[in-house]
């Protein structure tokens, strides 16, 4: 911590935390969807293999599990007001954003370390929940990432496969959302974010042509790539 940050014991309102990322939720915000202060299309999914830079200990890494995040804009939540210089959810903030202090850790990782929202917390319908299992048996980033690791030896059979799940995952979205009359922005949550975004992590892009088609190819700089983060931002 800077020594700005050594000296402070209260909050300034400097927006710092809330411009550096957005909290993931534990399992203590599940009730402020229930009573609707977040939406279900104000959140996204993490799966399990995703590569996020995890504020806490300073690393890229793949996610161990599911995480349940609030959405963000230029890398900022979604709930900041740059106005105001303000949270426009403050009385019913999430637990993380609720415990940080950014002059003393204590309380922030108390909370971190708890229990964790996960998809089946607030998604109830048996349906979607058959939808999710089955797009992660297809399209997890185990799978992915065994598939990218073959294309130097299998090649284009290899290539194909991962076009396969890239175009399933694309064209779910869409679907489901139309076939249950969701808002299509829920699905970020349902199925976690595109994996036309994510494959990135693994050096290579998606060009989709004016047809409609996809075209995979290499990245110029595989270590630039849109990329989130867990934990809090104010830690670093």
């Amino acid at each position: 911590m800077n020594t700005m940050t050594e000296k402070r014991d209260s909050c300034i309102r400097c927006g710092d935390c809330c411009r550096g990322s957005s909290p993931s939720l534990q399992a203590g915000d599940i009730s402020l969807i229930k009573d609707g202060f977040l939406e279900r299309k104000d959140l996204f999914t993490i799966r399990p293999g995703e590569i996020v830079r995890d504020n806490i200990y300073e690393e890229l890494r793949p996610a161990e599990r599911e995480i349940i995040k609030v959405r963000e804009r230029d890398g900022a939540c979604i709930f900041y007001d740059e106005g105001g210089n303000d949270c426009r959810i403050y009385v019913h903030r999430p637990v993380q954003c609720a415990a940080l202090e950014c002059w003393d850790s204590k309380k922030f990782m108390e909370a971190y370390s708890g229990p964790k929202a996960c998809r089946e917390d607030i998604i109830r319908d048996g349906v979607l929940l058959g939808l999710i299992r089955e797009h992660e048996r297809k399209c997890g980033y185990a799978r992915l990432e065994h598939l990218v690791r073959q294309i130097e030896s299998a090649g284009k059979k290899a290539v194909e496969e991962i076009l396969g799940l890239l175009k399933f995952d694309y064209h779910l979205r869409p679907f489901v959302a139309q076939k249950t009359g969701i808002d299509p922005d829920e699905t970020d949550l349902i199925f976690g974010r595109p994996l036309v975004d994510t494959i990135s992590q693994f050096g290579l892009q998606v060009i989709q042509k004016a047809d409609g088609s996809f075209f995979l190819t290499t990245m110029e700089n595989p270590f630039v790539f849109k990329m989130t983060s867990i934990g809090s931002n104010c830690l670093e």
